[in-house]
């Protein structure tokens, strides 16, 4: 039977490289680590979707030539402080093993308050993302540190900090230094800029960051990241539609307990198009078919 051999020294040096390549911008989001005392500024660390680093495994070396395994474990009965009050919870730990088929293998380990919203997912994701960065994939943001950023009253911040150059992909950094500008039309920054509200804050600079490049509609670099912007609104709205319509067809119970389960008083405070998903799914799940 046929051995298949594994990646010669100089064949691993530049698949190491690649996968050290920092991920798109628009890959790249910012999440509030920490407040300042008066809840009006926020230090904001980067973290990239663990899609992101799916997509580069498969573009790598295909779905098949690489896997991972997930171990789960739970702690009960650990105290946590809460708005200054103690809470008997428990925390959810994840070990996950990351193989790369020719290449080798690493563990990680991740964990979450077992009172958390989807305190599962996130421990799966921190355990996949620090067995990937053994591997080098997305170690580089590691190294930027933490930013001071306003903050709104639901915590978004309202403006994000842009990336060194030393975080961008090659492409970016060495040909042009960043999305090529050129230019824009002044009708579709109006349209762009009307889904603010509709959207709400944290969705509509999320498509911005990830569609056009930018955390200001009017600084979108080129018409052709307008579009796609506006692309990305639409079908976001289409999102927000059909949660109006699963509401109104007997759902509003359940829209409800969703919006307390993730701690919102309405849905225009979903914080991320995967919450938008979340809500639109776990509500066609639970209807009857006549209803959604």
């Amino acid at each position: 039977m046929a051995t298949t051999r594994n990646f010669s020294v100089e064949e691993q040096r530049k698949l190491f490289a690649l996968l050290e390549t920092p991920f798109s911008p628009s890959e790249v989001k910012w999440r509030v680590v920490r407040r300042g005392q008066r809840g009006r500024r926020g230090k904001v660390l980067p973290y990239a979707d663990p899609r992101a680093y799916t997509d580069r495994l498969n573009q790598l070396f295909t779905p098949s030539g690489w896997s991972r395994t997930y171990a789960l474990a739970a702690v009960p009965n650990v105290v946590r402080r809460i708005d200054g009050r103690e809470v008997v919870t428990g925390k959810v730990l994840i070990n996950c093993v990351l193989t790369i088929h020719r290449l080798g293998s690493h563990t990680g380990n991740g964990e979450e308050w077992a009172d958390s919203s989807m305190a599962v997912t996130s421990a799966e994701a921190q355990a996949f993302k620090r067995a990937s960065s053994c591997f080098g994939l997305g170690r580089y943001l590691y190294r930027i540190s933490e930013r001071w950023v306003d903050i709104d009253r639901r915590g978004v911040p309202k403006r994000l900090p842009a990336l060194p150059l030393w975080a961008l992909p090659p492409d970016v950094v060495v040909v042009h230094g960043a999305e090529p500008r050129g230019p824009i039309d002044p009708k579709l920054t109006g349209k762009i800029e009307a889904f603010r509200k509709h959207l709400g804050v944290g969705i509509y600079t999320e498509i911005l960051s990830r569609a056009g490049f930018s955390h200001d509609a009017r600084l979108i670099p080129n018409a052709n990241r307008q579009k796609d912007s506006l692309k990305w609104m639409e079908a976001a709205a289409r999102g927000y539609d059909r949660l109006r319509h699963l509401s109104s067809g007997g759902g509003a119970e359940h829209m409800d307990a969703l919006l307390q389960h993730l701690k919102l008083t309405t849905v225009q405070e979903l914080p991320s198009l995967d919450a938008l998903r979340f809500v639109v799914d776990t509500l066609e799940s639970v209807l009857p078919q006549d209803a959604a």
